[in-house]
């Protein structure tokens, strides 16, 4: 049976449709596909409401609540290209900007502020950008997901929606919380049987969920059965440290 008031598709992208963000302010749906578009799609009204093309296929995409200057669609493509959007309006991007990390960008999530957004990368490497001209000189990249000279990609990110803290996710079943403005390591999760592909905290940060899935980084072969695992947060785990305080 149907779910109560049905379902209808809303459009399609002539490739893969790889990330979507919701826009519940003025409900409507991003979609970013490897067609080099990004979409924006009313369920209220048949066809899309705006279409943007992006220099290079779709690998990220999020919505950065309004801040100075409105909500912002931020888009992260193959070339190493970020491109950020009113997203009001598609027709013109605000900034087009190259990642300030130099491999494959993977994932990309705003601050819940709206003022940047962290992007990472396949190579074990997550950077904190600024939209503002006048916070270019905060930015900054760090490591993380490694173990020895093994190199991870960074998959998921997720903040917190209260404190502003971060998760990372990484292909060696890792998850790490951060303090990005203090630019220090909260807490470390225990490992997780197989590549972290999806993070995303509940609407109070109490529970972090936890989507453990091969992401065939070594191709074909045996793998663990993919899962969900929901994890309680711990006040250590996602408050955000004094300027003051030791590092973990």
């Amino acid at each position: 049976a149907e779910p109560a008031g049905g379902a209808a598709a809303l459009g399609a992208h002539d490739a893969g449709v790889r990330c979507l963000a919701w826009d519940a302010s003025r409900n409507v749906v991003f979609s970013g596909s490897w067609d080099r578009t990004v979409g924006c799609w009313d369920p209220r009204q048949a066809g899309r409401a705006a279409t943007a093309s992006v220099p290079g296929k779709v690998f990220a995409l999020d919505l950065a609540p309004a801040a100075a200057g409105g909500a912002k669609l931020v888009c992260g493509t193959s070339d190493r290209h970020v491109v950020v959007f009113d997203a009001r309006r598609l027709d013109a991007p605000l900034q087009h900007r190259e990642s300030s990390l130099k491999h494959q960008t993977r994932c990309l999530r705003c601050f819940p502020d709206g003022t940047g957004f962290a992007l990472s990368s396949i190579e074990g490497r997550v950077a904190i950008e600024y939209f503002s001209d006048d916070d270019q000189a905060r930015k900054y990249a760090f490591k993380c997901h490694r173990v020895g000279k093994v190199v991870y990609p960074v998959n998921a990110l997720a903040f917190h929606p209260v404190h502003g803290t971060f998760a990372t996710g990484g292909s060696d079943g890792g998850v790490n919380l951060w303090d990005g403005a203090n630019k220090k390591r909260l807490a470390a999760l225990p490992q997780f049987p197989t590549s972290v592909a999806a993070l995303a905290f509940n609407a109070d940060g109490s529970k972090l969920a936890v989507a453990s899935s091969y992401c065939f980084e070594e191709g074909e072969k045996d793998h663990p059965k993919d899962e969900l695992y929901i994890h309680s947060t711990l006040p250590h785990e996602v408050t955000p440290k004094t300027s003051s305080a030791a590092p973990p």
